[in-house]
């Protein structure tokens, strides 16, 4: 494939050439390409990471939920564990309808963090795999076990995760140390522990703030160093870094840049968050998601990581261009480097994983987020004009 009068990240237009799956040189071309398409000046960028998400539990393409949870978290948790029940949820089916969904917005990755409890055991696990098994080609999905409903609390947990990584989980999911499992010690020395079983990495979801959130970071820095596990672990939310006592928190980020932690944000609306300036200065690697869409925790969500770019930026008050282009960066590269994924980019040899976007400027393709023209996955088009190439169940 040639893709003609393109720019790519805003560059000044070019031609690029598209073989056996990779970006190539046009001048070391054989034969001429079996597809053109002209981008009409377009810009091209890499395909967009979704690398926090709930692929099994979103309500897509279901009726209506009447939302009447809360307003502890610990609520919102225990209604999804019984209404997925209530709903019939099939997780493969879910899955399948928000992969999809987000593909035809430019995704080409995704991080989803899927529950493992005692009263749905492997199911989230096994639907989940399934929909990556069938969307293979399409979008690449990386799978968190997930302790959702908390580990030390519920007997039998910690042996399904261990039974999940074994299935092909790729990574070790935990929550709140102190607020959800109310046992730090014994939650965080679970999951190192099985994560240096299987030799995968760590991802924990931390909504804790303060003071706790900031106890529940240093013991997770203590175990990155005592297991040598530099830049293999993520901590998701991290809302302890968005913090009014900045000093405090500086503290936390300089040991993070220290031990090669990263972070992952979804940037809500509705508590303090990680200071994604600060943590580039820092050189600590951040990526970005969605968290979940349309499910029984909230309404909203639509899968669109070129909005979430927007909102990252409208959290961080980043309004200059090359502020913004940050916040892309963190939806792109920074998720591709936190999943650590090979030859991404744009550039010669890379894997052609990439999306056509509007815009003069990429400022401004954050700021319209308008329908992508096209989406690229190993070099095969998957989505035009905005509309996936496979439809969803």
């Amino acid at each position: 494939m040639l893709l003609k009068n393109v720019r790519p990240m805003g560059a000044a237009p070019t031609d690029l050439l598209i073989a056996d799956g990779r970006f190539a040189d046009p001048a070391t071309a054989g034969t001429p390409p079996a597809e053109v398409v002209d981008c009409g000046g377009r810009i091209l960028i890499p395909g967009l990471v979704e690398a926090h998400t709930h692929l099994d539990k979103s309500l897509l393409g279901l009726p209506w939920y009447r939302n009447e949870v809360g307003p502890r978290l610990i609520d919102k948790i225990t209604n999804e564990r019984e209404v997925k029940v209530s709903l019939g949820l099939d997780p493969q089916v879910q899955s399948e309808r928000q992969a999809i969904r987000s593909m035809a917005y430019g995704t080409t990755q995704i991080r989803s963090h899927v529950d493992v409890d005692t009263h749905h055991g492997l199911a989230g696990i096994e639907g989940v795999m399934a929909t990556r098994e069938k969307l293979k080609g399409y979008v690449d999905i990386e799978i968190v076990a997930f302790p959702q409903s908390s580990m030390m609390p519920r007997p039998g947990t910690v042996e399904l995760m261990d039974e999940a990584l074994s299935l092909g989980a790729d990574v070790v999911g935990g929550i709140d140390p102190c607020g959800i499992e109310r046992d730090p010690k014994g939650h965080l020395d679970a999951v190192f522990a099985l994560a240096e079983k299987h030799g995968k990495p760590v991802d924990i979801h931390l909504h804790e703030r303060d003071a706790m959130g900031g106890f529940s970071m240093e013991e997770i820095i203590a175990r990155t160093r005592a297991h040598g596990m530099q830049g293999k672990v993520t901590i998701s939310h991290a809302f302890c870094l968005g913090a009014a006592e900045r000093d405090y928190v500086a503290g936390l980020q300089e040991q993070l840049a220290e031990t090669r932690i990263h972070i992952a944000t979804t940037a809500p609306a509705s508590a303090p968050v990680p200071r994604v300036k600060e943590l580039a200065e820092l050189g600590i690697l951040t990526c970005g998601g969605n968290d979940g869409i349309r499910d029984t925790w909230g309404p909203y969500g639509n899968g669109d990581m070129l909005e979430r770019a927007m909102f990252i930026g409208l959290r961080n008050n980043l309004r200059r261009d090359d502020e913004v282009e940050l916040a892309l960066d963190i939806c792109t590269h920074g998720g591709a480097r936190v999943m650590d994924t090979e030859d991404y980019g744009l550039e010669i040899g890379c894997r052609a994983d990439a999306v056509l976007v509007e815009g003069e400027t990429l400022a401004e393709a954050v700021a319209m987020h308008a329908p992508r023209k096209l989406v690229l996955k190993a070099g095969r088009i998957v989505t035009r004009d905005g509309v996936a190439v496979i439809e969803a169940p």
